[in-house]
């Protein structure tokens, strides 16, 4: 089977792909293992970048919750409220929606723009002969000869992306990996809780916790960690999970019963390790590492890349690669340029560093004079952001990030993942 577009992944950047494609004209394949939304450990917020991309595009997800103000709560239950202000380019608030909802509907959406669903699962994905694509799916696909042919492909396979791994775009050793665990309780919840908490006395834990709202009666509890370039220790969060559920009991914030149903899943984060766009293919979302390495989002990331990269193989695919790289340089990884060190900081320090840190940063005194410049910084809102002293803070102390990270190993990293070097495969 012979399409303009291969998308590998039917998640949030996958759909948003296929969307845009379909829209323009393009004959466009969207392969996924399965027919309709999976369930993800996942945190089921929209971030306010995500929820301006939908209504530029004429989409609208249906019964959601907004959600705006978040409550950062300390390790010995200090609270920091990060406001939630309008920009100029995105809205004051985030969309509360469970992922299975989320991805069936968009996976919709793409289907009716166009785009054509192929159930299987892909192997590999390499170069032909002549030139297009050839990507490989297991025995038992839907389609004949377990094959399909694209003359571009759109890797939105999240952060284990097989098209990443089989193209050779990958370094192991400089990837920037998280894991995070969770489930859904049974209790309502008015705004998103970040935990920053010791999960032993003065053992502060290289991640945090969330307790966000959710639909249904239903909120979404989790713990996440970063690892760094190993993979080792993400059973910590599964192994600390009871009792982080019973540190935010203590503080009153948990209460109804949390299910016994849990779900974990690998996060790629700050672009490093992962050359986002060879030849042609175009790496997206988790796949391309996107990611925000501090506070973990990675929907509207993932749906803001999809639509860039799709805007760029529409404008020309020969330049698409080109266009899209320029897309990342000038956007998430400006971010990441600085927010990788501080991440990697964070979670190389002791332990008893990091209890210290998530104590002073909820201070309160500290967290009411940071909180506003923090909430844009931290949630990579500052483009777009209002012009106000907390803006002006919060740019300040991004340019003063970047100055002081100017020769980190990231720097290089970033130049690696965004060079225009060919896929192996």
């Amino acid at each position: 089977m012979r399409f303009d577009v291969v998308v590998v992944g039917a998640g949030p950047a996958g759909s948003i792909a296929a969307i845009v494609l379909a829209r323009s004209g393009a004959r466009v394949a969207l392969i996924d293992k399965a027919l309709a939304g999976r369930d993800k450990a996942c945190g089921d917020l929209v971030g306010p970048r995500g929820v301006a991309l939908l209504t530029s595009m004429g989409l609208d997800p249906g019964p959601g919750r907004k959600v705006s103000d978040m409550i950062v709560v300390g390790p010995t239950g200090n609270t920091v409220v990060l406001p939630a202000p309008a920009g100029t380019t995105y809205p004051g608030h985030g969309v509360a929606i469970p992922r299975r909802r989320f991805d069936r509907w968009l996976r919709e959406c793409a289907l009716d723009a166009g785009a054509q669903a192929i159930v299987g699962t892909v192997r590999a994905v390499a170069s032909s002969t002549d030139g297009p694509m050839v990507v490989s799916l297991a025995d038992g696909s839907d389609v004949p000869g377990d094959m399909v042919v694209g003359d571009m492909v759109v890797g939105a396979d999240g952060a284990m992306s097989v098209v990443a791994r089989s193209c050779g775009l990958v370094d192991r050793d400089s990837t920037l990996w998280g894991f995070a665990e969770r489930a859904y309780v049974e209790q309502p919840v008015d705004r998103p809780i970040i935990a920053l908490w010791d999960d032993s006395k003065w053992r502060g834990f290289p991640g945090y916790g969330w307790l966000f709202p959710g639909v249904d009666g239903l909120a979404n509890i989790g713990l996440g960690l970063g690892l760094g370039a190993t993979r080792a220790d993400a059973t910590r969060a599964v192994q600390r999970f009871d009792t982080f559920c019973l540190h935010l009991r203590s503080l009153g914030y948990l209460s109804g019963a949390v299910e016994t149903r849990r779900l974990g899943g690998w996060l790629k984060m700050g672009m490093v390790g992962t050359r986002a766009a060879s030849g042609r293919v175009l790496l997206v979302g988790d796949a391309a590492g996107l990611v925000n390495p501090l506070q973990g989002e990675g929907i509207a990331p993932a749906m803001l890349s999809a639509h860039a990269a799709a805007a760029a193989i529409v404008a020309g695919p020969a330049t698409s690669a080109d266009r899209y790289r320029a897309y990342l340089t000038n956007g998430p990884a400006r971010y990441a340029r600085v927010a990788v060190p501080l991440h990697r900081a964070s979670i190389a320090g002791s332990s008893r560093r990091v209890a210290l840190l998530g104590r002073a940063l909820t201070l309160p005194g500290v967290g009411r004079a940071i909180s506003a410049p923090w909430s844009l910084f931290w949630n990579d809102l500052l483009d777009g952001a209002p012009t106000t002293a907390a803006t002006a803070s919060a740019r300040l102390a991004h340019n003063l990030g970047r100055a002081a990270t100017m020769r980190s190993q990231t720097r290089h990293q970033l130049t690696v993942a965004l060079s225009s070097l060919e896929p192996v495969g």
